[in-house]
């Protein structure tokens, strides 16, 4: 049997969630049950961390090193290096310890590239919402929502680039809540720019409006209510992060054909580009190798592929809004 594009779709997508939905089960820390590794930091904290934490440089104990977590950090070195001179290739010797693998530090920041790669990010909405605010109009009624999605991104990544650099249950929880809120926003964007209730008129439009709004806080608060109190589940939060997303993309996708198709302007078709390019960068999640040379992994490379696409997309919404501009003059 032959399966229809829209079924192919769908099916990629459902592999897509169930893959994910694997990640968080996959991801046990062997390193953490050692013996070696338990013994060397043992060792350590006996021999270093008896006089607090004044063996630590200036730089280390401003990123809020401690000496028992100076420790940790050196035998997992101490360990992989030992196993990898030791083992094959073939057996792969690096192990992740607390579910991460052994990255080398830069100036105190445990992923640096991770770091790096969200901060180009950062950069990029940052951008975006200065071109916005230079070529849109004030009066225009999209203006106010793609410069919220900017100010979206700009927190998303600042709380990946505070993650990325010290890995505390705070920032992680930063971090977690800053995608999961920008992933909501681009949903409700997406709601709100394809039936255009942006606008004053019809009157229902509105009152669907206020109704969107609603169920997306809605949605969000109680995401995050479950997260706090009740269970900090990765793989839950992992599949409502996806299926969200997913659904955001196929409206982004859908709209932008369908859009291309009736005026055949190629710009028209950029959010269905866009959004092969993010899941082929989320693609990269699924990999999970051991870093190149302890700076690099998968999960940075995801960060860099998504640089482009974030300046892409700005590009993308001010066309959207000088063509609407355009339009309604020609209308007048």
């Amino acid at each position: 049997m032959v399966l229809g594009p829209a079924k192919r779709k769908l099916c990629f997508y459902f592999l897509v969630v169930l893959l994910a939905s694997l990640i968080g089960q996959s991801r046990a820390s062997l390193g953490d049950h050692l013996p070696d590794f338990k013994e060397c930091v043992k060792i350590c904290k006996a021999e270093n961390c008896q006089n607090g934490n004044s063996v630590i440089p200036l730089h280390l104990r401003l990123l809020l090193w401690t000496c028992p977590a100076e420790c940790d950090y050196t035998c997992q070195h101490v360990v992989t290096d030992r196993r990898v001179a030791r083992d094959p290739p073939m057996l792969t010797p690096v192990v992740q310890f607390h579910g991460k693998w052994p990255f080398h530090r830069i100036l105190g920041m445990q992923e640096p590239f991770s770091v790096f790669f969200s901060l180009l990010n950062l950069l990029a909405h940052w951008h975006g919402i200065s071109r916005i605010k230079e070529t849109v109009p004030s009066w225009h009624s999209l203006r106010p929502y793609y410069l919220i999605f900017g100010y979206c991104g700009l927190a998303c990544w600042t709380f990946s680039a505070l993650f990325h650099t010290r890995d505390f249950p705070l920032t992680e929880k930063l971090d977690y809540f800053g995608a999961g809120a920008n992933v909501m926003y681009g949903f409700y964007l997406a709601t709100i720019r394809i039936l255009r209730l942006d606008q004053a008129k019809p009157q229902h439009k509105p009152t669907l409006r206020r109704l969107t709004t609603t169920v997306c806080v809605l949605l969000y608060t109680m995401h995050v209510c479950y997260l706090s109190f009740w269970s900090w589940d990765y793989t839950y939060n992992m599949i409502a992060n996806i299926v969200v997303g997913l659904t955001q993309n196929l409206l982004w996708t859908l709209f932008s054909l369908v859009r291309y198709r009736e005026h055949g302007k190629l710009w028209m078709a950029w959010p269905a580009m866009i959004v092969v390019w993010i899941m082929l960068a989320m693609s990269l999640e699924l990999l999970d190798f051991p870093p190149w040379r302890g700076l690099i992994d998968a999960h940075s490379l995801w960060h860099l592929g998504t640089v482009i696409p974030a300046a892409w997309w700005y590009r993308y919404l001010i066309k959207d809004i000088q063509n609407d501009i355009a339009s309604h003059r020609l209308k007048a």
